[in-house]
């Protein structure tokens, strides 16, 4: 079985994880010369529902990466403004716990491959290009490409190329293997006709704070600080983040400690930004541009079904922001494992898995898939930690922060530790063991 992902963002390496498991062997391919994508900036997991979908995929066997992010959390169980229990991991020890992980299992790694193209045959993907003509087979290609950039959509639809983690000037502007394949993607939109959304957060270097500020991240791994009101920039609307657009995060600093200083707005004006006490030296991380734009997304997101399958080509799978309107690294890690499993089920001409409703994953899975077929559905963002889709789990009782609840819950569904595999080969399940 081969089994090539193209995109090395958090779903693409659960998508890898989960399909080594199951005794494919696994191509991943990264545009990039590094693994995670935005999780390399990012920080945040086990934030409201995020919480409850974290446990229900451990309780499913495809806990892997949960463990490891748990492993290089610097902070855990705190509470920010509209978001409780969660864990900050380090952005500087995450990455690299990752890829020894991957590498470990046996998951080839191709660094600097941007695909191109592809040739399909009879409906089905029999093999991809990339920039530099290497081309590579598979029985099967999981799409987690994303849907940011790349930098004539920023300048297009944002504030221009604002010199992010994507590093498309660098590495050349994403390219979705499932808009190359020849299938119509969807494009979020909101009501007043913007197209996209910009990402939520940016990075301030935490050596360039003042030193009761870092004291206060160090420690407590938050930092809100009031904003006075003629300094006040009103960034809401724009997020791709909407659990974060709650009027706290308007009227005040807040700063999360993920090695660096995670400040959650889109951009902030920097000479505003050093006007306010604690900032005087303040100086951005990611993007270099923050104090005038940030990374713009959700311009191409896969038609799929439940099971993560893309509609129109026989052996395609999507997962993380390609597979929709889906906000976030837990997000794409549940989406990333499904996806990894299916492919292997694929391979072997078994039912592909649908996750149950009555999981927090599947209500997800589902609800954005039919969210997306509308146009006001279009025009929403969806994730565990907030917004309609965190409404929505609450309303049907999803939400749970009791582990032995959610273990008993997947057990009575039929799916404990279904991504782990009964019939594992015998020298990859050493290796696991080991």
């Amino acid at each position: 079985m081969k089994v090539v992902i193209v995109g090395g963002g958090w779903s693409g390496c659960a998508a890898a994880v989960c399909a080594r498991k199951g005794g494919a062997e696994v191509k991943l391919l990264e545009r990039t010369d590094m693994i995670l994508g935005t999780g390399l900036v990012g920080g945040i997991m086990r934030n409201n529902g995020r919480y409850t979908a974290t446990e229900e995929l451990i309780a499913m066997g495809g806990g892997e990466i949960f463990k490891i992010v748990d492993e290089n959390s610097r902070h855990k169980n705190i509470n920010f403004p509209g978001h409780q229990h969660a864990n900050l991991y380090d952005i500087g020890t995450t990455p690299g716990a990752v890829m020894r992980y991957l590498k470990e299992m046996g998951i080839n790694i191709v660094f600097k491959a941007r695909v191109v193209k592809t040739n399909i045959k009879d409906g089905s993907i029999e093999s991809i290009k990339d920039s530099e003509g290497n081309v590579y087979n598979g029985d099967v290609f999981i799409d987690t490409t994303g849907t940011a950039g790349p930098m004539n959509n920023c300048s297009k639809y944002g504030n221009g190329c604002a010199m992010c983690i994507l590093r498309c000037p660098s590495f050349g502007g994403r390219v979705s293997l499932t808009g190359l394949a020849g299938i119509k993607e969807y494009i979020g939109k909101k009501p007043n006709g913007q197209i996209g959304a910009m990402s939520g957060s940016c990075k301030l270097y935490k050596e360039s704070l003042s030193p009761e500020i870092v004291k206060e991240l160090d420690t407590k791994g938050v930092a809100i600080v009031p904003i006075p009101d003629e300094l006040t920039e009103d960034h809401l609307d724009i997020k791709a983040c909407q659990q974060y657009a709650l009027k706290e995060f308007k009227k005040n600093i807040i700063l999360l400690d993920t090695g660096h200083a995670k400040l959650m707005t889109p951009f902030y004006d920097i000479e505003k930004l050093r006007r306010i006490p604690g900032f005087e030296n303040a100086r951005y991380e990611d993007p270099y541009a923050g104090g005038k734009g940030n990374s713009m997304r959700f311009f191409a997101m896969a038609p799929r079904d439940n099971a993560l399958k893309v509609e129109g080509i026989d052996n395609l799978f999507c997962a993380g922001e390609k597979a929709g309107l889906l906000v976030g690294h837990t997000e794409a890690i549940v989406t990333g494992t499904l996806a990894g499993f299916n492919s292997v089920k694929f391979c072997n001409g078994e039912k592909l898995l649908e996750i149950p409703k009555e999981l927090a994953i599947g209500e997800a899975i589902e609800y954005v898939r039919e969210q997306m077929k509308t146009e006001e559905g279009l025009a929403k963002k969806y994730t565990f930690s907030g917004s309609v889709l965190f409404d929505k789990m609450k309303s049907l009782g999803l939400y749970s922060t009791d582990i032995a609840e959610i273990n008993n819950k997947v057990e009575k569904l039929g799916l404990k530790d279904i991504f782990s595999y009964s019939k594992e080969p015998d020298k990859l399940k050493v290796k696991l063991e080991k």
